[in-house]
C-alpha cells in the first residue's frame, strides 16, 4: 500500500496522525511538501524591476527560494518524527495543487486536511487548492479536520419543499 500525506504548514500534524491511524504497518508512506512559486517569483520580479541595477548575485528571490526549501525540510523532518516509522520525504515545487495530484498518481490513499473556513461544516472548509486536489485526485482521499470538527448544528436548515409537495 502506498500512502501520500500532504504536509502543509498549520495542518500537517492532523494528517500525520491520520496516517498513523489509517495506514497499515508496512505501508509505504510518503510525506509530501510542495513549495509554490508565488513568493520567490514576486521577489525575483521586484528585483528585476530595478531597471539596470539588478545584479543576479543580489537577487532576493534566490534567498527566498533557499528559505522556502529549508522551511519545507523542517516541516518534513517534524512530520517524519511525529509519524515514528519509516517513510519517504518528498519535496516538490510548482503549482501546489497540480503537484499534489501528480504525486498521488498510483497511490492507494492521499491524506490531506481542511484548510478553509473550519468554523462550519461544508464546502467552504476547503480552500481552492485543496478543493482542486479533492476533485482531481486519482486515488481515494482521506480528508481530515486539523482540529475538532464543528458540530452538526452548523449545518444550514434544509431548503423549503417545492410548492407541489406542500
Amino acid at each position: 500500500m502506498n500512502v501520500i500525506v500532504w504536509i502543509v504548514e498549520g495542518t500537517w500534524p492532523a494528517c500525520v496522525d491520520a496516517a498513523r491511524a489509517h495506514a497499515p504497518q508496512g505501508a509505504d508512506v510518503v510525506l509530501l511538501h510542495v513549495a509554490g512559486p508565488e513568493v520567490p517569483g514576486a521577489a525575483h520580479g521586484a528585483y528585476a524591476g530595478l531597471l539596470g541595477r539588478a545584479r543576479p548575485d543580489r537577487d532576493p528571490g534566490t534567498r527566498v527560494e533557499h528559505l522556502a526549501a529549508a522551511a519545507g525540510e523542517r516541516l518534513l523532518a517534524g512530520a517524519a518524527e511525529r509519524l515514528g516509522r519509516p517513510c519517504t520525504r518528498q519535496e516538490r515545487s510548482g503549482r501546489v495543487e497540480r503537484e499534489v495530484v501528480a504525486a498521488a498518481e498510483g497511490a492507494d490513499l492521499l491524506i490531506l486536511a481542511r484548510d478553509g473556513d473550519r468554523t462550519h461544516l461544508g464546502p467552504r472548509s476547503l480552500g481552492p487548492g485543496s478543493r482542486f486536489v479533492v476533485d482531481h485526485a486519482p486515488c481515494p482521499v482521506l480528508l481530515v479536520w486539523p482540529e475538532t470538527a464543528p458540530g452538526t448544528a452548523a449545518i444550514p436548515p434544509p431548503p423549503p419543499d417545492p410548492p407541489h409537495l406542500r
